[in-house]
């Protein structure tokens, strides 16, 4: 039976239609495409090269508590966009929305291991991504090995993405490298070398930092490998979630961290959710840049002979000084020779 419409629905109604119309002229599609829903909440932050405060500079408690919060998460996972995402353009992810075909995601990293709560972290983030993106079919596959550092999940990209041909990697890394000790040089370097042969394959790339704990937050080492993964997110163009400048600002909210980390490193239920709704933010926010007039392929779209030499590869098998913990975006370095 159908209920007579309201005003107020009415009203409701006409308000998330010109939301809907707003998000697809930014993103240049038809208006009568569904290809992209609401992005409700804090508009979108400006691109990495704005650079923010560095640790001798943090402002005060005052301005970071006039900083608003992004009403477009849950109340639980609430943060400033300074301290969510780095946002970057994602053509590939936006070719297939102008496509309308499925948006093909490999997430690989700690919490795509499988193992205890983790296990559901890719169905909360399709979830998340489909939420966000009405109409639009997301399939999400995991494919993280426990404890695996990023220089052997550099190996296995090759096969993998020969495999999926996916359109988006999302990769959670840091942790275990610093869990491990890896030397950050070398870390930095594997980092580097990856994500280039990711975007050189027509594939884009979303990073998340190290999660963040208080037992480590005076570590010298472990807040440089947070700074090597920023560093390299924006030395390479590609979006970056602040994990750890999120889960830091979330532990001043509550009286202990163990509301998002459980033992051994691994994000909680509550961890995994919140870290899937910041994924999920830096995407679709990141799908709002403005193209770029040097940009080789049209809107994006993945170069087949790219995906190509994928499978052929296959075949043949001065540092920033900014605190991770004060701010998610450090100041420029400049790269190594």
């Amino acid at each position: 039976m159908a209920f007579p419409q309201t005003a107020a629905d009415a009203q409701g109604t006409r308000r998330r239609l010109a939301r809907r119309r707003a998000v697809l002229l930014w993103l240049g599609l038809s208006l009568a495409s569904p290809a992209l829903g609401e992005t409700s909440g804090a508009p979108p932050m400006p691109a990495a090269a704005s650079p923010a405060p560095s640790s001798a500079s943090s402002p005060a408690p005052s301005s970071v508590a006039a900083e608003a919060l992004d009403q477009s998460l849950s109340p639980e996972c609430r943060v400033p966009g300074s301290k969510l995402y780095t946002l970057a353009r994602l053509k590939a992810v936006k070719a297939a929305l102008k496509e309308k075909r499925p948006i093909h995601v490999l997430s690989i990293g700690s919490s795509s291991a499988g193992l205890g709560a983790s296990a559901s972290y890719p169905v909360k983030l399709e979830n998340a991504l489909e939420q966000a993106l009405p109409d639009v079919q997301v399939e999400v596959e995991a494919r993280g090995l426990p404890g695996e550092v990023a220089s052997g999940a550099g190996e296995r990209l090759r096969s993998m993405v020969a495999e999926m041909e996916p359109d988006l990697v999302v990769w959670q890394v840091g942790t275990n490298d610093a869990l491990a000790r890896v030397d950050i040089e070398a870390f930095g370097e594997a980092l580097d070398e990856s994500v280039q042969w990711v975007k050189s394959h027509g594939i884009d790339i979303v990073l998340i930092d190290p999660v963040f704990t208080e037992s480590l937050a005076d570590d010298a080492y472990y807040t440089q490998m947070v700074r090597t993964v920023q560093e390299v997110a924006r030395r390479e163009a590609v979006p970056l979630v602040h994990r750890y400048a999120a889960m830091r600002f979330l532990s001043t909210q509550r009286t202990t961290e163990a509301h998002m980390l459980g033992r051994h490193f691994r994000l909680n239920d509550l961890g995994l959710r919140c870290m899937a709704e910041h994924a999920t933010r830096a995407i679709t926010l990141s799908l709002l840049q403005p193209e770029s007039a040097k940009d080789g392929t049209k809107d994006g779209a993945k170069d087949p002979g790219k995906t190509d030499a994928a499978k052929a590869d296959h075949a043949t098998s001065d540092t920033s000084k900014t605190d991770p913990a004060q701010t998610g975006t450090p100041s420029p370095a400049p790269k190594q020779p």
